[in-house]
């Protein structure tokens, strides 16, 4: 993929239109294989609930309170900050500035390692204040904290962890990110149940022993990228510079907006999940969390396409070639949205497939089974919104991404919360909730194919 970026920054930089779409056209072919990797990455996290969900229920609803938390770190760390660092140094890259790309590196770092630190002492202080406004009490509440209070112990680990892949990536290299998460999935999946029931000589430390495996998987992933990037392999290298103001611009340009935008991702899923625990009580959250669950898996498998949107979209924007990046944004859209509507349909057709891996209890069947036949078949709205946000990082232009969220949210939450109030019933919420995508896919599509990014909003 270095290769690949090179070329295409090449045949931007000499207009060889003819070389640029074969360039495309091989980004593309490696996509299956990122895809595939990010799957298994998003596998690691369904194995676990699995694992956990043999504790029993309140387990299962301790772990739907937390996992909309972990999964805003992992965004906001990775997609977020990830893709404002990635568009940086792609953009640097594309338009031919080496060094700067090199000082990228060490702002990056300090970067992600500040922010991980800041929300570990914000979860480790105030998270039992923060899952009980969730609707969390009891036997869940000291689930979920069981859990969060050592991932977030180890939260910076995972911010390093996704500031050294995002610098990767942003060479085009998406090969050796994707050859680390595929390790870490074959040592995590089988650790995660040792560590949680106690197998051969590993502690007994139930859904305390699944957070110290994530944790134990964010510092070797860390370990490794960091040798790769100092070993002078990667594009762009480390150096030791002094912390200059227009470097975090850069990076912080893309990733602070696109940060709301991950924050509106998963402030929905929080939000609905405290309605649904005022509605209807553990079981229904337990089965809207086991729903949702295949929601966030879509994220990682557009992240596939994602990343290298990001680099693609970055390095042509930064050669002045405003149509080809517009071009490639559209095609990696369509491809999210045909892979994210094919899953839901499936879930909705059959919910109980996927809803009885994780319990067998007939209200959490009943709860999940009704959020997937209604929200399923919008899936593909989401998985292109997130597509072209992906490319939007690219390119530097985070105002319609943000837009588009923020409709979401208003729709999803401020519908549900009428509908609840008139109706009491979850359906309505769950109708609220796949209408918030269809208006975040189609708002953004709208706004990318007019021209927004160049100037015409």
């Amino acid at each position: 993929m270095e290769g690949l970026l090179l070329r295409t920054t090449i045949a931007t930089e000499q207009n060889d239109q003819a070389m640029a779409d074969k360039l495309v056209d091989e980004a593309y072919r490696l996509e299956p294989h990122n895809i595939l990797v990010m799957l298994a990455q998003a596998s690691t996290g369904l194995i676990e609930t699995w694992w956990v969900s043999r504790l029993g229920t309140d387990a299962l609803a301790g772990m739907a309170l937390v996992f909309p938390v972990v999964m805003l770190m992992q965004m906001v760390s990775g997609g977020a900050m990830g893709g404002g660092i990635s568009s940086a140094i792609a953009r640097a890259l594309g338009a031919g500035r080496r060094k700067e790309a090199d000082a990228l590196v060490m702002h990056a770092i300090v970067v992600n390692v500040a922010l991980g630190a800041f929300f570990s002492i914000v979860m480790l202080a105030f998270g039992p204040s923060i899952y009980r406004a969730l609707g969390g009490t009891g036997g869940e509440l000291q689930t979920a904290l069981s859990y969060s209070n050592v991932v977030f112990a180890g939260n910076i680990l995972l911010w390093l962890m996704n500031a050294l892949a995002s610098v990767i990536r942003g060479t085009g290299n998406m090969f050796v990110p994707a050859m680390v998460i595929s390790a870490g999935v074959v040592v995590l999946v089988p650790l995660s149940p040792c560590l949680i029931f106690g197998v051969g000589p590993f502690p007994e430390l139930g859904v305390a022993g699944a957070g110290l495996a994530l944790v134990l998987f964010y510092a070797a992933g860390t370990a490794v990228l960091l040798r790769y990037i100092l070993s002078g392999r990667n594009l762009a290298r480390f150096r030791l510079t002094a912390l200059r103001w227009p470097m975090f611009r850069d990076i912080l340009a893309v990733g602070a907006v696109a940060a709301i935008t991950s924050l509106q991702t998963n402030v929905t899923i929080a939000l609905a999940t405290a309605l649904v625990a005022a509605t209807s009580g553990t079981n229904a959250v337990a089965g809207f969390g086991t729903g949702v669950r295949l929601e966030y898996l879509l994220i990682p498998l557009i992240f596939g396409l994602g990343a290298p949107l990001v680099a693609l979209v970055g390095t042509n924007i930064g050669a002045g070639q405003k149509q080809r990046a517009l071009r490639i944004a559209l095609i990696g859209g369509a491809i999210a949205f045909a892979i994210s509507e094919t899953l839901g349909l499936i879930a909705a057709f059959w919910p109980q497939a996927w809803l009885a891996l994780f319990s067998p209890d007939p209200h959490v069947i009943e709860t999940g089974s009704a959020y997937l036949r209604i929200v399923g078949p919008t899936y593909g709205f989401f998985g292109l919104g997130m597509a072209l946000y992906f490319a939007s990082q690219g390119a530097a232009r985070l105002f319609w991404p943000l837009l588009s969220g923020s409709l979401r949210v208003l729709v999803a939450i401020g519908g549900g919360w009428i509908a609840l109030r008139l109706t009491g019933s979850l359906n309505w919420l769950f109708a609220a909730l796949a209408f918030g995508l269809i208006v975040y896919g189609v708002t953004l599509t709208a706004a990318v194919r007019s021209g927004a990014w160049f100037g015409r909003e």
